[in-house]
């Protein structure tokens, strides 16, 4: 099927975004077609994920301290950049 792609300017929180980059990488795909997969299946009320990768997810969020749940999507707010931050 032919679509048409655009760049987004997405931010999301870094330790997602490894999760993201490293799930990708393990399944051998592109970041933007995983993203694509999930949301894909996520409006059509299925899960993206095996158990297997589901597993695989485990471990990536472990490695990376990524502690987020659903249940924190809705609360998360972003802190302000001092000067003493290190650019990411």
């Amino acid at each position: 099927m032919d679509i048409e792609r655009v760049q987004t300017g997405v931010r999301l929180e870094k330790r997602l975004v490894k999760v993201l980059k490293a799930l990708a990488e393990h399944g051998d795909m592109s970041l933007g077609d995983l993203i694509e997969g999930i949301v894909l299946h996520a409006f059509e009320g299925q899960t993206p994920f095996s158990p297997a990768t589901l597993e695989t997810i485990s471990q990536l969020k472990r490695i990376y301290g990524l502690e987020l749940g659903a249940a924190d999507s809705h609360r998360l707010t972003e802190r302000r950049r001092t000067a003493d931050d290190e650019p990411s």
